[in-house]
């Protein structure tokens, strides 16, 4: 699968767990998903869970550090180098 097809997938997931009144298509990729108010700290883990479902990665041996997924752009690189 491409990076923006990747991109999509998890644009379309945001949706369903940011704040209803900070849309995420306000945000950049590049910016922070907590930082910029679109989730709370709770919402990573959801993050994590959708990871592990829809791009079959494993963070059980490994963990995951949270800059990892601080922003759409850090999480399509993780997608791109730890997705089987």
């Amino acid at each position: 699968m491409n990076t923006q097809a990747n991109r999509q997938k998890l644009i379309q997931f945001l949706r369903t767990i940011a704040r209803p009144d900070l849309p995420v298509d306000r945000i950049g990729d590049g910016d922070g998903l907590v930082k910029s108010g679109l989730i709370d700290s709770l919402a990573t883990l959801e993050i994590i869970d959708f990871l592990e479902s829809e791009f079959k990665m494993d963070f059980s041996e490994t963990g995951i550090d949270p800059l990892e997924i601080e922003s759409i752009q850090k999480i399509l690189e993780l997608i791109e180098k730890r997705a089987s």
